[in-house]
């Protein structure tokens, strides 16, 4: 089963695909991880980030791979190449970039050919903004998931206070959401939208716990359902 998770930066998706793999035994994929470390590669080669052939090469070369702790669906660490850049991925830098990175239809090829190949090997929650549209068409389960601006911005901000990294001025992280928004709703490839069949679930005034039940009863009543 696939459970798609698509939305916005700052929506919680990451944490929302976590906690529910980890409740339904799934593994889990941070599609959104894949796409930032293409963006650390293009800088860390001083490439031109409007040159979506060689960024699509450098995605097409690089391997990216994810590290997890035995019994544990939720992938800690991410590597390239072999180098750990768990934390080098999330930086303010990183977040400026990703989006141009991530539009072009050449990285999107090399990186939805890794994505669906992971996928298909079993039961995964796997959260980005194309995938209940274009990486897994037909997951059993879309959940299109934000919040408002300022919250998804409150939760970047303290979500990089207890990382250590990233920007925590608030103003900041909101102009850069809405930019992202932006960018990702009007980009001609795999624009940030909403399956048709997906559940929209705002999580602006919600706890956590009741979106990722939300989610995990859904997949439930699925399985129930086919037996």
């Amino acid at each position: 089963m696939i459970i798609a998770i698509d939305g916005p930066s700052g929506a919680g998706k990451s944490t929302v695909a976590k906690s529910v793999a980890k409740k339904l035994g799934f593994s889990c994929l941070d599609t959104g991880a894949m796409y930032r470390c293409i963006a650390w590669c293009a800088l860390e080669e001083q490439a031109d980030l409007s040159d979506g052939e060689r960024l699509g090469a450098i995605a097409r070369e690089k391997e990216i791979s994810f590290g997890h702790v035995e019994g544990d669906p939720v992938p800690r660490r991410v590597f390239v190449d072999g180098v750990e850049v768990t934390d080098a991925i999330r930086t303010a830098t990183i977040d400026k970039s990703v989006s141009t990175v991530s539009a072009h239809p050449p990285v999107r090829a090399a990186l939805v050919d890794q994505q669906r190949r992971i996928g298909n090997a079993g039961d995964f929650v796997i959260e980005g903004r194309d995938i209940g549209t274009v990486v897994f068409p037909n997951a059993e389960v879309k959940v299109f998931l934000t919040a408002s601006n300022e919250e998804r911005a409150r939760r970047r901000v303290l979500q990089n206070e207890q990382r250590g990294v990233g920007s925590v001025d608030f103003d900041e992280v909101l102009a850069d959401i809405v930019r992202r928004d932006e960018q990702d709703s009007n980009r001609a490839t795999a624009p940030l939208v909403a399956a048709d069949d997906a559940v929209a679930i705002d999580s602006t005034g919600k706890t956590i716990d009741d979106v990722i039940e939300d989610i995990c009863e859904r997949a439930r009543a699925l399985r129930r359902d086919a037996e």
